[in-house]
């Protein structure tokens, strides 16, 4: 079993977290037997945040009466002072805890600093000094946000997208991390969906001692396939390595990775799918993505308002609304059976 220890948190746990997030897309009890049989599997590590809907209530009912069994990891998105600490104590009563194991800025658009006129680090630090929370993270999509919060010396752990399709910039933010003694946890370890294989994947992040990847899973399938991992963890190989950069040259250039930060859209368009639907369909391809409810979320493309806040939000900078039309344009070529897809 490979396990990992987060920076100077001493949270050691096997190199498989649980990211759950879809799971508040599945019912209750299917997401209570879905964690569960996580944690009978030997995954201790889970993440999930107030933005996730009823994920935490969800995660509250599985670990109710053996919360000290597991490490629990949410987040908060507030940007005043009183917004955090009622975002605090609905975590804590949802989650069914008197203390959250690792607590993280989400996505801030700066990195929050003592004195810097916000109030928010120091609320992080009562919350700390009450016991409230053990440790203190933070997530972000922006390179220089993350960079910065790394350099600190304020935060415990650091959340960012790693996968094997990140480039230098990346692999430099992970060294910088392991040098200060900051946790790395890899979000976006699939890219939203578009590596395909997990095994590769895993290989890939196993590289990198001081990384814990938080695989996102809403299906029994895409648990078992990180349980086996447990025992048997994949290595890089020939042919594995062969096949990441068949990816990376597949996937070269701009791409919406699926953060979903563009959202919502005042035109009702759901952007985070619809901006890469081509990849989708070409990589994992499914009857789902040309069934005519399919075909009318990207006609919705037709309605784009072209205002521009998608790609003011874009923490990739991506050119959100170009990505939408040349995605709608593919689209209506396969469904004219012009291209055709495996």
């Amino acid at each position: 079993m490979q396990t990992v220890t987060l920076g100077t948190t001493g949270i050691t746990v096997n190199k498989n977290g649980f990211g759950a997030l879809p799971i508040q897309r599945i019912s209750q009890s299917e997401a209570v037997r879905l964690v569960r049989k996580a944690y009978d599997a030997g995954i201790t590590y889970f993440d999930t945040a107030r933005w996730y809907t009823d994920s935490e209530e969800k995660l509250g009912e599985a670990f109710d009466g053996m919360r000290e069994k597991v490490y629990i990891a949410t987040k908060t998105g507030a940007e005043t002072v009183e917004a955090f600490w009622q975002d605090l104590e609905t975590s804590l009563k949802n989650l069914r805890t008197d203390y959250i194991d690792l607590y993280q800025f989400h996505n801030p658009a700066f990195c929050p600093k003592p004195e810097d006129g916000t109030g928010l680090y120091e609320a992080m630090q009562a919350a700390k000094e009450q016991g409230k929370i053990r440790h203190i993270g933070i997530t972000n999509h922006r390179l220089a946000v993350a960079q910065e919060a790394a350099a600190s010396g304020l935060y415990e752990t650091l959340q960012f997208p790693f996968s094997y399709l990140s480039g230098r910039q990346e692999l430099n933010l992970v060294k910088q991390c392991e040098e200060a003694g900051v946790g790395f946890v890899a979000m976006k370890a699939l890219s939203g969906g578009l590596i395909t294989n997990s095994a590769a994947a895993y290989a890939f992040l196993a590289q990198y001692e001081n990384v814990l990847p938080i695989w996102g899973v809403q299906r029994e399938q895409e648990l078992d396939e990180f349980i086996s991992y447990i025992e048997q963890p994949p290595v890089m190989t020939k042919e594995l390595e062969e096949l990441i950069c068949h990816d990376k040259e597949e996937l070269s250039g701009e791409f919406c990775r699926g953060c979903g930060y563009c959202m919502p859209c005042p035109a009702g368009i759901e952007i985070h799918t619809c901006a890469r639907m081509s990849l989708l369909i070409r990589r994992s391809p499914s009857e789902a993505q040309l069934t005519p409810q399919a075909q009318d979320m990207m006609k919705k493309i037709e309605n784009c308002l072209h205002c521009g806040q998608c790609k003011g939000k874009c923490p990739y900078e991506l050119d959100t609304p170009a990505l939408l039309e040349r995605n709608y344009e593919d689209y209506k070529r396969i469904l004219a059976g012009e291209i055709r897809v495996n």
